[in-house]
């Protein structure tokens, strides 16, 4: 039976290049964001993921749904999956690292070798989509 790793992400792109962070504990770069509490709807589940983990304030009323997208989960076993719902939003503050995050990193298309799976895979839609060059 597979396992799938449930997530929100957020797509920030700035210069042709999309937002990453690296925890401490990481090599690969992957999307800021992460899992829900219970009963926290995605908006305030990724507003608290974001605050937590580079120090900014989502726009509420900015969020729009973009895609979900499935890969293998980086550092674990073959049989778990990792689903990335995707949202774009805009921000408020200072990008920052916090908690977890050793670094944030804007990554273009060229350098998605950085990146986990899963935000492999959000870059090429990204760029099938013409929001990525």
């Amino acid at each position: 039976m597979n396992k799938v790793i449930d997530k929100l992400a957020w797509l920030y792109i700035a210069d042709n290049k999309l937002l990453h962070a690296r925890s401490k504990n990481k090599v690969l770069f992957y999307l800021p964001g992460g899992k829900r509490e219970t009963g926290e709807t995605d908006q305030q589940a990724l507003t608290r993921e974001i605050k937590e983990e580079v120090s900014v304030d989502l726009i509420a009323s900015s969020i729009k749904y973009a895609e979900t997208f499935e890969a293998p989960a980086d550092g674990e076993n073959a049989d778990v999956t990792v689903k990335l719902t995707c949202y774009f939003a805009d921000f408020e503050g200072q990008l920052t690292p916090a908690a977890e995050i050793a670094d944030i990193k804007f990554i273009d298309v060229q350098n998605k070798a950085l990146c986990s799976l899963g935000s492999i895979k959000v870059i090429e839609w990204l760029k099938s989509q013409e929001l990525l060059r």
